[in-house]
């Protein structure tokens, strides 16, 4: 009988064990995907920082930005990507849009661009992607990175995102496929979420062109790329 209860409670022991990292796993997806101000939504925003600035950069570049487009940033979190994208828009014309639904990131990147958003070079919306505040086909180029699998309705997110592009624009996705497939072994994403090609699918039945996928490096840093263009009306 003593066998048995030690049994029991050592088994005990490992379920309560899976329970508490099973609720940490959840709690840490919901943070990187809506970070809130809080300790860990602090220590999420570093992470977005550290982990995120090469896929970050790499997406402005790759996205051939001229000096008078409009450019659109998605889920851009403590604004990185946007201060990028802003140093490559010479032109008066030139404009960047940020889109994040984290309050939290919508103020830190705010802080980090007061000057842009102050002159009107960078502008800001707190927003859901499926339903964003921008007039239809004014934005040459989107970019974004370890977003999409955070958005609650991918077909909904990619026909609003086709909706606000110009005919021929081009949007930019980098993501690191190794890292997503760590997370979502410990069960932070759930791996329908972020399977690169539901996402392309998504983005064919939205109207679509051109979707592919191929691999790049930099600064040691091997990740994924995404483009698509918009259909030509």
């Amino acid at each position: 009988m003593t066998n048995d209860n030690n049994t029991k409670s050592k088994g005990d022991r490992k379920n309560k064990q899976q329970t508490k990292e099973g609720m940490w796993a959840k709690t840490i997806g919901k943070q990187l995907g809506n970070p809130e101000r809080s300790v860990l939504g602090w220590l999420v925003s570093k992470l977005l920082i550290n982990h995120n600035q090469v896929l970050e950069e790499s997406a402005v570049q790759l996205s051939g930005i001229h000096p008078g487009d409009t450019v659109l940033e998605l889920g851009h979190g403590p604004g990185l990507g946007l201060q990028a994208a802003a140093k490559l828009l010479s032109s008066p014309l030139g404009h960047v849009i940020g889109v994040d639904y984290s309050e939290y990131m919508h103020q830190m990147a705010g802080e980090r661009l007061k000057g842009l958003v102050s002159s009107g070079k960078v502008t800001l919306h707190l927003s859901d992607v499926a339903a964003m505040p921008i007039t239809d086909n004014t934005v040459d180029k989107v970019f974004h990175c370890n977003c999409y699998y955070f958005w609650p309705n991918l077909r909904k997110a990619t026909t609003e995102i086709h909706r606000v592009m110009k005919p021929g624009g081009l949007m930019v996705t980098t993501l690191r496929l190794s890292s997503l497939a760590l997370a979502s072994s410990r069960g932070i994403l759930a791996a329908e979420k972020w399977n690169p090609h539901t996402y392309m699918s998504a983005l064919t039945d939205a109207g679509f062109i051109d979707v592919t996928m191929d691999d790049q490096r930099s600064r040691n840093v091997h990740f994924q790329v995404i483009y698509a263009t918009a259909a030509q009306e």
